[in-house]
């Protein structure tokens, strides 16, 4: 909304769906912009922009370094719908009424814009601006801003794909030298969304007199380019770390888990600002630089589906494996089942149990074994076996 001005009461911009958190490429802006006046207002002519521009700006000693990239121009003139207009195309407002100018335009297709962005050095912003002129008067202005979101799928071959690498680094003290420290660990994809659990596996080995910790982080890189000379500014954004590693010694993580904090989409389609992402992998040793490994990250915004295309094969199995079942249950049983074992009159009873408690245990050469009291099961009842033939008659088959 504009600062009240002589004249006009109201001039603000409205969206049609305020309940819309961003767009994406190809959706349409839509809304309008509300007018009401306290005295009778000429207004020749109401524009509409749509901007959209990636900036960058910063100091480097006396210097100014700043750059602009355009990524959306839209303008247009609106009307009032339902309202006479002056032969010069200008309209009287009057107090005590609202008035409704609609707009409406496309975004660009998917590769044109870039997700909006604010940082430090720079930003990529989008907005919606009202331009109102009237005669003799300075011309009104009004912007609102909106977000925009770029899709990024990181269920593509590439961001699928696992990752990793090796690092080592020879320790000294006093340039005597002192053994090496070593780190090897991969990932199974580099495309993670917000939320989502990136599993390590790593092993890090300790040949120094020192004791070392190993640790993970993930980390933001912004770049932001101007006049040439370029600006890096990193982030530690979230962490985990291991257990201590005494010298002469390693370990071992095996799906060591670390969060995706809620952070913005990598950006990587724009020529001045750029945002990227990686799980830096390292051992901290005292007295002597890190060892760091940096594995590159890309974080998206539509989620990793391994895990629903899993579920439907373990469905298809499960749903195999039942109609396995019932083709098994289908099949034809004899018709007469051996006697049970209840029809057996001699008491088989146990007075002790079949294997004596390790308390119990006192000896032989080994404790791992241990001697059960002998029990001697009693034999099978006689019965009587079935066999069927195709014209449905049955002969008895003797079993001794």
């Amino acid at each position: 909304m504009v600062a009240m001005t002589k004249g006009v009461k109201v001039f603000e911009i409205a969206f049609n769906d305020p309940s819309k958190t961003f767009y994406c490429s190809g959706d349409k802006v839509a809304g309008k912009i509300l007018v009401e006046v306290s005295e009778v207002t000429r207004v020749m002519a109401m524009k509409v922009l749509g901007v959209g521009c990636a900036k960058v700006e910063y100091a480097k000693g006396k210097q100014r370094c700043r750059e602009e990239v355009d990524y959306l121009k839209y303008e247009d003139l609106v009307h009032l719908d339902d309202h006479p207009a002056d032969t010069d195309g200008s309209v009287i407002l009057r107090p005590g009424n609202k008035y409704d100018y609609s707009f409406g335009f496309e975004l660009p297709q998917q590769g044109q814009l870039v997700s909006s962005y604010k940082g430090k050095f720079g930003h990529v912003q989008y907005f919606v601006k009202a331009l109102m002129e009237r005669p003799a008067q300075p011309t009104l202005e009004c912007k609102k801003h909106f977000e925009v979101e770029e899709p990024l799928d990181v269920n593509t071959p590439d961001l699928l794909s696992p990752t990793g690498g090796m690092k080592e680094k020879k320790v000294t003290c006093m340039f005597i030298p002192d053994g090496q420290v070593s780190l090897n660990a991969k990932i199974d994809r580099r495309g993670f969304c917000e939320g989502e659990e990136i599993c390590i596996d790593a092993k890090f080995e300790n040949t120094c007199s020192r004791i070392v910790v190993p640790k993970a982080a993930i980390v933001a890189k912004h770049s932001y380019q101007a006049n040439g000379r370029t600006k890096v500014f990193r982030q530690k954004l979230s962490s985990v770390r291991g257990n201590h590693i005494i010298s002469g010694m390693c370990d071992a993580w095996q799906g060591k888990s670390i969060r995706v904090p809620k952070i913005k989409p990598s950006i990587l389609g724009c020529n001045i600002i750029r945002v990227e992402y990686a799980l830096m992998i390292y051992m901290h040793i005292p007295g002597s630089d890190k060892l760091v490994l940096e594995l590159p990250l890309v974080i998206g915004t539509v989620p990793y589906n391994g895990f629903g295309s899993r579920t439907n094969s373990m469905s298809s199995q499960d749903g195999s494996v039942s109609n396995a079942s019932n083709s098994w249950v289908s099949l034809r049983m004899p018709s007469s089942v051996p006697p049970s074992y209840c029809d057996v009159t001699r008491d088989c009873s146990l007075d002790q149990p079949l294997t004596p408690l390790l308390d119990d245990y006192d000896g032989g050469d080994s404790p791992i074994f241990m001697n059960a009291p002998q029990f001697q099961f009693p034999p099978l009842p006689s019965y009587s076996e079935v066999e069927e033939e195709y014209n449905g008659n049955a002969r008895m088959l003797p079993v001794c």
